[in-house]
C-alpha cells in the first residue's frame, strides 16, 4: 500500500509543533506532579510517544513539505528517514514504547522525587523550519 501523506503548509507545521509541545508538557507535568509517579507513568509515556510523532511531522513538514497521515507507523518512520535519518531511528525506538512492557519505565518513574529532580529534564521540540 502506498504511503499516505498530507501536504504541509507553514500553518500545519505550526499546529503540529504546538501539539508536540502540548503532549510533551502534559506528560512531563504528570510525571512531576504524580505521587507516586507510577500512578501516571504509563499515560505519561503515551503522551511522550505522541509528542515524538507530532515532532516527526514537524521535521517532515519543514524538510519535505508533507507528513505521514496513516495508521502504519512504519510509513512515518520511512518518510522521516527521507528528511532526517537519525531522527527516524529515534522515532522507531520511541514507537516501540507503545507496545513494550513498561515495567522498567514504571520502576524508574517511581524513584523518590528528589532523585527524579536531579536527573536532567528533556527539552520540548523546537521548530527549526526553513
Amino acid at each position: 500500500m502506498p504511503p499516505r501523506t498530507r501536504p504541509c503548509s507553514a500553518g500545519v507545521r505550526q499546529e503540529r509543533l504546538r501539539k508536540a509541545e502540548e503532549f510533551w508538557r502534559v506528560g512531563r507535568d504528570a510525571m512531576d506532579l504524580a505521587d507516586p509517579a507510577t500512578d501516571v507513568a504509563d499515560a505519561a509515556v503515551t503522551l511522550f510517544v505522541h509528542s515524538g510523532i507530532a515532532s516527526s511531522d514537524v521535521i517532515c513538514c519543514a524538510r519535505l513539505g508533507l507528513f505521514s497521515q496513516g495508521e502504519d507507523h512504519r510509513q512515518a518512520i520511512a518518510l522521516l528517514a527521507q528528511a532526517d535519518a537519525g531522527s527516524s531511528t529515534h522515532l522507531a525506538t520511541l514507537l516501540e514504547l507503545k507496545t513494550e512492557d513498561r515495567g522498567r519505565l514504571l520502576a524508574r518513574a517511581g524513584e523518590p522525587r528528589r532523585a527524579r529532580s536531579r536527573r536532567p529534564r528533556g527539552r520540548a521540540p523546537v521548530d527549526r523550519g526553513p
